[in-house]
């Protein structure tokens, strides 16, 4: 994890993101994402978001952006600290997504796929957990609440 103050670079690549973040189409996927995607394997992902469906392009684009997101975190040229006091999204995808990757890795046949944002995430959970010990576990339980009001829609 970077000590270090966020360079001027770093800061500006941020908000970057963030303005890449309220994009129409991006707002929509993401709005669609965490009102709907509740899968717990690739099937059921498949179902969510058949290909060629607006449900398939949504996801596309939430997890690439989040994908890239993470790489340029992983590979410096964000700040971790900042990325991560203010960047908490990403994890949200991937609790949701992290019982579809290994279905997506076999059928693709690609053991890297979304490897940037499960890094990020591993690193995200230690940090939050000197941060803001028990955050997690909450975020787990809203998260819970939604994917069963959603059941019942």
């Amino acid at each position: 994890m970077s000590t270090n103050e966020p360079t001027h670079a770093q800061a500006q690549l941020q908000l970057q993101l963030y303005d890449l973040r309220r994009e129409a189409k991006l707002r929509q996927a993401r709005e669609w994402f965490f009102q709907h995607y509740f899968a717990d394997n690739l099937e059921e992902s498949n179902r969510l978001a058949p290909a060629g469906s607006q449900e398939n392009a949504y996801l596309r684009m939430l997890v690439s952006y989040w994908e890239q997101a993470c790489a340029l975190l992983n590979y410096g040229l964000l700040h971790e600290e900042l990325f991560f006091q203010t960047s908490g999204e990403f994890y949200g995808v991937w609790v949701r997504l992290r019982t579809v990757v290994p279905g997506m890795r076999e059928q693709f046949r690609h053991p890297a796929i979304l490897a940037h944002m499960e890094k990020a995430a591993q690193r995200y959970e230690e940090w939050t957990n000197k941060h803001a010990p028990g955050h997690l576990e909450v975020m787990r339980q809203f998260s819970q609440q939604m994917r069963a009001e959603a059941a019942k829609r």
